[in-house]
């Protein structure tokens, strides 16, 4: 029986600082087990072990996390000496030689990283798989997906691999995948999370970093290790007050949440994702918080999603370009996937003038948005629009390459807003289907306003705790 598998990273680390176990214990315990889990998860897509090992027997930083076993996305987040392959074939020999800010940060925090999760090309799909990985596969049922583009963490992390792993989200990604894998998932405010020292502006900043996670605690306490600005960094979030830690089981107050269930692309909303936002609701009044009905929309919302995916296909672009110069390839028909190749060429259609009037419409938009928080502290509404969908779901029929999209916008509607105005958003698990499947509600707070997410996500866990529920592949 594995002592250290039903542990999140706050207990894994308590008994490091009790010395009741050593780093090296945990460390083994969690490649045990990968290796156990991961033939049939598809999780893990590279493996450091011997790395890992070496660095729990020495002398490890004194943080937060000191011991505990972690693993980075393999996407966006350089690591030196290891693969970045973005889940390309086009970066498939890519191996940075630095360390990202953030992986600095993790480091520094005590953490031993084990290897990289499974995300699919690029991080464009709310699925994991790209045709150089293959297909992760979600721990609740193997013929569904994990979700995307964090897809290897979170099943990793539902199938207790490790007990928290590094994410990311563009446009849900993080979100999603802790929707359907049973999982907390914390997108932070746009420049909350160092980018640097090059990975300036990642998709025009639709872009934040932090992880999924099983428990509230854990999210707060990675953040506080890992929050702040980098030198040079072009966008700072605001301060926090206190540490986000301190924030955990803090009285949220009573708190005015807004509920929506209108999304902008208009897409039908399936019963269980309506019956996880309706007993929210339930419960959050039961707690004393006053629920009320309202909209998000905003004049021109209707073009939103234009704009976004405007802004999303020049970050395709200027992606594969700078891909194609590290690594001296070409984006070949033979080397990007229909889709992602669709998506560059229609980004390489459009004029200066279109991306610059995106830019704006999304700013007017953020605007807009920001007002609507005036009257409310916390918006509630669906994570995405379905379960835990089946493998495949968003593989592109031969004649229709960019067909994804609009499956993938169906699916995921309601995510991209946090995305384009760098609000703080959260997928919380309060909610499983007939059949067992995860469905997570979502929280939107005002830019900076981690805090009160924090404070209410902890509230949630203890009034209708998640972390006891198991998958069919777990231990």
């Amino acid at each position: 029986m594995d002592p250290f598998v039903s542990l999140d990273a706050t207990a894994q680390a308590e008994l490091v600082r009790r010395r009741e176990v050593t780093p090296l214990e945990l460390v083994d315990a969690a490649i045990a087990r990968i290796e156990r889990h991961n033939p049939k998860l598809n999780a893990v897509v590279h493996t450091q072990f011997d790395t890992a090992r070496l660095r729990a027997k020495n002398a490890l930083p004194q943080g937060p996390f000191t011991g505990v076993p972690f693993l980075l996305k393999d996407l966006l987040t350089a690591q030196e000496g290891y693969p970045l392959t973005g889940g390309s074939r086009l970066s498939k020999d890519f191996v940075p030689d630095h360390d990202s800010e953030l992986v600095k940060r993790h480091l520094r925090a005590g953490l031993v990283v084990l290897g990289k999760t499974n995300t699919p090309e690029l991080g464009l799909l709310p699925t994991t798989e790209s045709a150089l990985l293959g297909p992760c596969r979600n721990p609740w049922n193997l013929e569904r997906s994990p979700g995307g583009s964090s897809g290897g963490a979170a099943a990793a992390v539902a199938s207790g691999m490790v007990p928290f792993a590094h994410a990311s989200d563009g446009g849900g990604s993080i979100r999603i995948p802790a929707s359907s894998c049973g999982l907390f998932g914390l997108k932070p405010t746009r420049g909350r999370n160092p980018t640097g020292p090059e990975l300036m502006d990642p998709y025009h900043w639709l872009v934040a970093e932090h992880a999924v996670t099983r428990s509230v605690r854990d999210s707060a306490a990675l953040l506080d290790a890992t929050e702040g600005p980098d030198v040079g960094a072009p966008y700072i979030a605001p301060p926090k007050a206190r540490p986000y830690a301190m924030e955990v089981g803090a009285p949220p107050g009573r708190l005015r949440i807004g509920l929506t269930l209108r999304n902008p692309v208009g897409a039908p909303v399936h019963p269980e994702c309506l019956t996880a936002v309706a007993a929210t609701a339930r419960l959050l009044e039961g707690l004393g918080h006053s629920v009320l009905e309202g909209s998000l929309e905003a004049p021109g919302d209707e073009s939103i999603g234009q704009h976004f995916m405007m802004l999303w296909a020049a970050g395709v672009v200027h992606g594969v370009d700078r891909l194609a110069q590290r690594t001296g390839g070409a984006p070949s028909p033979d080397v990007l996937e229909p889709f992602t190749r669709a998506l560059y060429a229609f980004g390489q259609g459009q004029g200066l003038s279109a991306y610059l009037l995106a830019q704006a419409e999304l700013q007017r938009y953020s605007r807009v948005i920001a007002r609507r928080f005036e009257d409310v502290d916390v918006w509630l509404l669906p994570t995405v629009t379905e379960p835990p969908t089946p493998l495949g779901t968003f593989a592109p029929p031969p004649d229709e390459p960019l067909a994804p999209l609009f499956r993938a916008a169906a699916f995921t509607p309601y995510c991209p807003l946090a995305n384009i105005t760098g609000n703080p958003a959260m997928s919380v698990p309060l909610h499983w289907s007939p059949e067992g499947l995860p469905v997570g509600v979502q929280f939107i707070a005002r830019f900076g306003d981690e805090a009160t997410l924090f404070r209410l996500a902890a509230q949630l866990e203890a009034a209708h705790p998640w972390t006891h529920r198991r998958p069919a592949v777990f231990g």
